[in-house]
């Protein structure tokens, strides 16, 4: 299940998307119209302007957009910045691998499992862009 904070974070980057090629948007303009709070939103989107996903401008005139075009960056590298893993166990994890204490992964079947799950959810995230986060009108 996708945390509140990489819910929010795929609502303003889908509305950045929407609003790309015209200009920075104001932190505020993106919170009142995906309805996010003000204080969440500024940390989210300063942890994806540090990973290359947005740029800044300040001043009269500035705000936040996308650093690339919408159709250059995955939902999968989005969801990674903000919130780790895809993978539901870390042993599966390819970017977040972490070992299992309590199984052999070679015949573990949760570990087979989890893995096809994995690659289910990557096969469409990977496909998958900011444009796609647009809202229909």
């Amino acid at each position: 299940m996708l945390s509140k904070k990489t819910q929010y974070g795929l609502k303003a980057l889908g509305y950045l998307a929407y609003s790309y090629g015209k200009g920075p948007v104001l932190i505020s303009e993106i919170a009142a119209q995906k309805k996010i709070p003000i204080k969440f939103l500024e940390s989210i989107l300063l942890q994806l302007k540090t990973q290359g996903i947005l740029e800044s401008k300040k001043g009269k005139g500035g705000g936040y957009f996308l650093a690339q075009h919408p159709k250059k960056t995955t939902l999968a590298a989005a969801i990674r910045i903000i919130e780790g893993p895809i993978a539901l166990l870390p042993c599966v994890s390819l970017n977040f691998y972490e070992k299992c204490e309590s199984c052999d992964e070679k015949t573990c079947g949760l570990n087979k499992v989890m893995a096809a799950t994995r690659d289910a959810t990557l096969k469409v995230l990977e496909k998958k862009t900011l444009s796609d986060l647009i809202d229909a009108d």
